[in-house]
């Protein structure tokens, strides 16, 4: 198959033999919805309201997003303490406490709200459980900024975990009146392993209207699921701090695939390749297109001649911009930095 042709569907593993050294690029891969309008969203306030636009932590986490952002005059810190009184700020994707909210308000900060509509949801998933007398369990990686933000929320009566093992651990008030909710990142199938396990020990617990874990995560491991018979390496392209990027490696090693996390070309070690004759990429959903793109001019020059794109699913999911950005006439601004461009 030429690079430009895509197979959609069933995959076969005859097809794939009968090509000496290739490359799996599968599809759907890199940005999501979420990402695409968080990025949107700091360019286009750059663009209407001046450099700087301060950012509150990583608009999303892939290191050279940040970068990409930063050269332009985003100006990225920790704490609100760091933004001068009355500046713009954008609240990243993974979404903020009430807390942070509060302490914007204090300090007279214009608010942008980057927040993934996603991430949002669960938000008010959880002030809802909360406003109904219910312990939450909130299922999901205790130091990253989405549960710190959704956590933040109902403090009080919000239990939070990330394995099996701790859901002996829980002891709630009411173990008759318990919903849990997820982290929109996790992993399927370790997410699925700890709810059974929570519905054994507590068999009347409440789940969420909709599945939490989003799309975009579902379709990218879905994707490494389908196409590891056809390949004998995996790399993601990612930050070490993506979530999402991170669980695709642990997918694939659950379906016996070797994987390895690149932030880009540079990262791939040539023992890696040496044993490899077809070798699978992907993205995590904060990683941009042309980080994908590099690492496929680098495998062709190992000698991958022969590409095959796998699509799973097609994805047309678009998230509208905030209130605060929505109102401005940005007809005339130029096209925001989707995943080519940046």
């Amino acid at each position: 198959m030429t690079p430009s042709q895509t197979r959609q569907g069933t995959l076969s593993v005859v097809e794939a033999g009968t090509q000496p050294k290739g490359i799996v690029l599968l599809k759907p891969r890199g940005f999501c919805a979420g990402v695409v309008r968080a990025i949107d969203i700091v360019n286009i306030a750059l663009e209407c309201y001046g450099k700087p636009i301060y950012v509150r932590k990583e608009i999303v986490h892939n290191t050279q997003v940040v970068a990409e952002l930063s050269r332009k005059g985003a100006i990225f810190v920790e704490s609100l303490e760091e933004v001068p009184e009355g500046a713009w700020v954008i609240f990243s994707a993974h979404g903020v406490s009430p807390e942070v909210r509060e302490q914007a308000v204090w300090r007279k900060l214009r608010v942008i709200d980057a927040t993934c509509p996603l991430v949002t949801k669960v938000h008010l998933e959880a002030v809802r459980f909360a406003h109904l007398g219910y312990s939450i369990i909130l299922i999901g990686h205790k130091d990253h900024d989405e549960m710190i933000g959704t956590f933040g929320e109902a403090p009080q009566q919000t239990w939070l975990i990330s394995s099996v093992a701790e859901v002996a651990r829980l002891a709630v008030p009411d173990p008759s009146r318990v919903a849990y909710l997820t982290q929109t990142t996790l992993s399927l199938d370790d997410t699925t392993e700890i709810v059974e396990a929570l519905k054994a020990k507590y068999p009347q617990i409440v789940s969420p209207p909709a599945q939490d874990i989003c799309y975009a995560t579902q379709n990218r491991q879905g994707a490494v699921k389908a196409a590891s018979p056809l390949c004998d390496l995996l790399l993601v392209v990612g930050s070490a701090n993506s979530s999402n990027s991170n669980r695709l490696v642990e997918v694939a090693a659950t379906v016996g695939l070797p994987a390895h996390l690149i932030e880009d070309e540079r990262d791939i070690a040539p023992a890696w390749l040496e044993q490899s004759r077809t070798v699978g990429v992907t993205a995590g959903a904060s990683a941009p297109e042309y980080l994908v793109a590099q690492v496929i001019r680098f495998l062709e020059a190992q000698g991958y001649g022969h590409m095959l794109e796998v699509e799973t699913v097609s994805e047309d999911v678009r998230f509208a911009l905030p209130p605060e950005l929505i109102s401005l006439d940005i007809r005339n601004i130029a096209a925001p930095a989707h995943p080519a461009h940046l």
